[in-house]
């Protein structure tokens, strides 16, 4: 199992580059885990549109979802010009029925996903977790039977958070914001928030992640480093790690 990292911003994406967006892979099946704005642009710099699987999103804010209309659009031509028939699975919860309902086209099926029961797709294992924030959100432990990868997507801080991620080999957090910051008020972590996950649940990576448009990411690193002693990494494009 690997994934690869497409966008990495909060809010809105830096110039050439992209908000919220993974891949994760495991024997040729690609999951697209949230869609974000500018995630398809930047998504082709690594692998054809058509060689996506399976899309699981989040939640409906914006960030993590803009660019599934651009990628319902993409579908279509993509079906003209391979002359397929498939339409691309969209996961998602049911909580925000507009947004849900979105999530479907012509070329696009919406499968709504049961938070309190593991969803199976492709060779993964997706468990759940609600958020703290301001509109149903979740994150995600997604394994693949070996290895685990904990994505909190949007969050402030939650002692389960401690349970959900206990042991994963990965640990892709919320870090939009500084060290002493109020992160709860927007809905998010702060940078020692994240880290005190990490250490709590014994995780071997963390990456800092939904990253702020504000300050210098690298004393965010330095902010999380001081709580939690295993290997931090700043999420940006391209960033990828492998169970291999």
């Amino acid at each position: 199992m690997n994934i690869t990292t497409i966008g990495y911003w909060g809010a809105y994406p830096a110039q050439n580059s992209a908000t919220s967006s993974y891949v994760i892979e495991e024997n040729g099946f690609r999951l697209l885990l949230d869609c974000g704005s500018g995630a398809l642009s930047r998504l082709q710099g690594y692998m054809p549109l058509s060689s996506i699987d399976a899309v699981l999103i989040s939640h409906y804010h914006h960030d993590h979802i803009a660019d599934i209309g651009v990628l319902q659009h993409a579908w279509l031509v993509q079906t003209l010009l391979e002359k397929v028939n498939e339409k691309l699975p969209v996961y998602g919860h049911e909580e925000d029925p507009d947004g849900f309902a979105a999530l479907s086209s012509s070329y696009t099926e919406a499968i709504p996903y049961d938070p309190d029961a593991p969803v199976t797709i492709g060779p993964f294992t997706i468990s759940f977790l609600k958020t703290d924030h301001p509109v149903p959100c979740y994150g995600m432990r997604i394994s693949n039977g070996e290895s685990v990868i904990v994505y909190t997507a949007d969050t402030c801080y939650q002692e389960e958070w401690i349970d959900f991620s206990w042991k994963a080999d990965l640990l892709i957090a919320d870090t939009s914001f500084y060290r002493g910051m109020d992160a709860r008020a927007a809905g998010h972590m702060t940078s020692e928030e994240a880290a005190a996950i990490a250490v709590k649940s014994d995780v071997e990576e963390l990456w800092l992640s939904h990253l702020p448009h504000f300050g210098n990411h690298s004393k965010l690193k330095q902010e999380a480093a001081d709580v939690y002693q295993g290997e931090v990494k700043l999420a940006e494009e391209g960033l990828k790690w492998t169970d291999e």
